[in-house]
């Protein structure tokens, strides 16, 4: 622009603002960031925090750790565990057990995903992997339900066989369901917790069938 060439500005003008960058001591915490550390540290870091999360779901308590730190390794692992365990069942001698096995899966997450809109259009206050992380960690009783089905099964599929898994499973059942509602009955209004724990119930019922149902080939 014509003119500005004849201005200058005075040194002894003072420059306001702050535009010297402070330097000091930084925590190693705010430096830290999980794209250094080793591959292993990660996987150790999560295998632990599994392992608290199925802690508290074998000692079910009002607790906040499986809303707060959620994560869906844990009920990924055990609904393949349960399916991998469910399949081959004598409903069709034909089949090789992959229709159990899709069948299993489907209605695990299915039916999570209900609970947990149901839950939410009742006026619930936890996100909606919050709930799905809590109701995938409770089926771990019925998992090991499962297991000792088939220990009690290898040794035949009699009287006496029935009346043991039928206890382990309506035991396994009843820790499955009291550890769901201890942790999401708090964050559901007072007057609507009986119409989010009756989807629970029958949640848990269902697979608690197909556990007591399951005879091998």
């Amino acid at each position: 622009f014509p003119g500005l060439a004849d201005v200058s500005i005075s040194q002894d003008i003072p420059v306001e603002g702050e535009i010297t960058v402070p330097v000091g001591s930084h925590s190693p915490d705010e430096d830290y960031s999980t794209l250094d550390e080793p591959v292993k540290d990660t996987i150790m870091r999560d295998l632990k925090a599994v392992g608290k999360k199925f802690v508290h779901v074998m000692y079910p308590r009002k607790s906040s750790a499986l809303l707060r730190d959620w994560d869906l390794w844990g009920p990924l692992v055990l609904c393949v565990s349960l399916a991998l365990m469910l399949q081959g069942g004598s409903a069709d001698s034909k089949d090789d057990g992959g229709p159990q096995f899709a069948e299993v899966f489907v209605i695990i997450w299915f039916g999570a995903v209900v609970i947990t809109l149901n839950s939410k259009l009742l006026g619930g206050t936890i996100s909606f992997f919050q709930s799905l992380c809590v109701l995938g960690y409770c089926v771990l009783p019925l998992t090991v339900a499962m297991l000792v089905c088939r220990l009690v099964l290898l040794a035949g599929a009699g009287t006496i066989s029935f009346i043991i898994r039928l206890i382990v499973v309506g035991a396994m059942f009843a820790w499955s369901t009291l550890a769901s509602t201890a942790f999401l009955a708090d964050s559901q209004p007072p007057n609507r917790k009986a119409l989010v724990v009756y989807p629970i119930f029958l949640f848990y019922f269902v697979i608690s069938w197909m556990i007591l149902t399951f005879t091998p080939q």
